[in-house]
Formats: structure tokens, C-alpha cells, sequence
């Protein structure tokens, strides 16, 4: 039994109320995390993609300090957990920028853009891998053939290989769409608003804990399958070709 709670309050919390969840003020709270936890999974899926890409032809790059580059993020990256990313980009990071730009960081949601751009960062790393390896499943015969119509290295990657690459990586990048959208809860240590942080601030102030980490949890469920739908549709609607 909690702190100062009646016989009435322990049974009215053992009665499953939907209609807090549908209306209201504990309603209005779990939708807005939701949207917040939405957003990051947005801005961050923006930053990792076109990171990754980078960070991919870095790998393959014949220029061994790219390659060096590309190899040392993505070991460094990978052995650090998300949690220490969180951590490391709002507490670490704004004390090494000058005054000036820290004010103006401080000046806005600075928790939201910080669980952003870790959650982006570290994404990046396990999608390079993956763009990497779907580059290094492309018949070799295409650069060959790409090589010999007078096309460069970018050239070739751009216009031959990566446009079957992306298809042949829809899987493994939806599968790190995932861990990305399960890692915004991972915000709520740094004090970002998403859904986790919500739901924690409804059952601290309704000591309703199913209601509210039950929303979560089917909310969470939801968004996965919507995503593993739309990459489904994706997979059927552009099959993978190749010679």
C-alpha cells in the first residue's frame, strides 16, 4: 500500500479504469509523450540514415585513412551503450561548447535535442553495417561493368549500387528502425518528455501503474507494427533486382 492511501484508494486502484485513458488530463499526458516519442524516433531515423550511409563508404572507401575513420566510429559507437550516449550528450557535450552557444542551447528544449542526436549517433553506427554489407551484396561484376562505361567511384555507388544496396538492406535498417523507436524510452533519464516519462508522471500522480505503462506498452507495439508494415509494403512494392 502506498504512503497515505485509503482502504477506497487501494481498491479504487485495483479496478482497471479505461476511461482515464481515453479522456482527460492523464489522457492528455500519455498522447503528448507519445507524440514526443514519435518525434525523436523521426529527427533521430534522419540523422542515423544519412550517418550510416557516410560512415559505410568510409568503410569500403580505397583510401585507407576513410577507412580507418569509418571502422573507428563504429567500434567506438557500438561498445558504448545507449544509456552513456543520454548521459554523455547532455551532460558532457553542452560543457564543451563556448558560453554563448550553450546559453542558446539551454535556451531550448535541450533535453529533446540531445536524446536526438545520441539516439541519431548511435543508430548510425549499426546502420552502416548493415548499409555495408548490403553494398558488398551487389555482384561485384556491376562495378566492374559501372567502371567500364567510364563512371567513378561516387558515380557508381550513386547511380549502380546503392539504389539496389538500400533495397537489399530494408530488412536489417527496419529491424534498427525498431531498436531505435524502443530506444527514445531510454530518453526519460535525461528528463525528456517522451512517453516512458509520461507514463511514470501519470502513475506517480494516479497511482494507476497498469493503465499507464499498459498505454505504453501498446503504444509501443503499434508503432512497430506499423513500421514492419510499411517495409512489408515496401519489400513487395520494390523487389530486390539484381544480375
Amino acid at each position: 500500500m502506498r504512503f497515505g492511501a485509503t482502504e477506497q484508494d487501494v481498491e479504487d486502484m485495483t479496478t482497471f479504469d479505461p476511461q482515464m485513458l481515453l479522456s482527460g488530463q492523464y489522457h492528455d499526458m500519455l498522447v503528448a509523450g507519445l507524440k514526443m516519442s514519435l518525434q525523436f524516433l523521426f529527427w533521430a531515423f534522419w540523422i542515423a540514415l544519412p550517418l550510416g550511409l557516410v560512415i559505410a563508404l568510409c568503410r569500403l572507401s580505397p583510401y585507407r585513412p576513410l577507412r580507418w575513420i569509418g571502422a573507428t566510429y563504429v567500434e567506438v559507437v557500438r561498445s558504448i551503450p545507449l544509456l552513456a550516449h543520454m548521459l554523455f550528450w547532455y551532460f558532457g557535450v553542452p560543457e564543451l561548447l563556448p558560453d554563448s552557444v550553450k546559453e542558446l542551447l539551454y535556451q531550448g528544449p535541450v533535453e529533446a535535442i540531445c536524446a536526438v542526436v545520441a539516439l541519431g549517433v548511435y543508430t548510425a553506427a549499426y546502420m552502416a553495417e548493415d548499409i555495408r554489407s548490403g553494398i558488398r551484396a551487389v555482384p561485384y561484376v556491376q562495378t566492374e561493368a559501372a567502371r567500364a562505361l567510364g563512371l567513378g567511384y561516387m558515380r557508381s555507388m550513386r547511380l549502380v549500387i546503392l539504389p539496389q544496396a538500400f533495397r537489399m538492406t530494408v530488412p536489417p535498417l527496419i529491424s534498427q528502425t525498431l531498436n531505435m523507436w524502443k530506444g527514445t524510452s531510454i530518453a526519460t533519464v535525461i528528463g525528456a518528455a517522451e512517453m516512458m516519462y509520461q507514463a511514470g508522471q501519470v502513475e506517480s500522480q494516479s497511482f494507476r501503474s497498469f493503465e499507464a505503462f499498459g498505454f505504453a506498452s501498446i503504444a509501443y507495439l503499434l508503432v512497430s507494427l506499423v513500421i514492419t508494415a510499411l517495409a512489408s509494403w515496401f519489400q513487395h512494392r520494390f523487389p530486390v533486382r539484381t544480375m
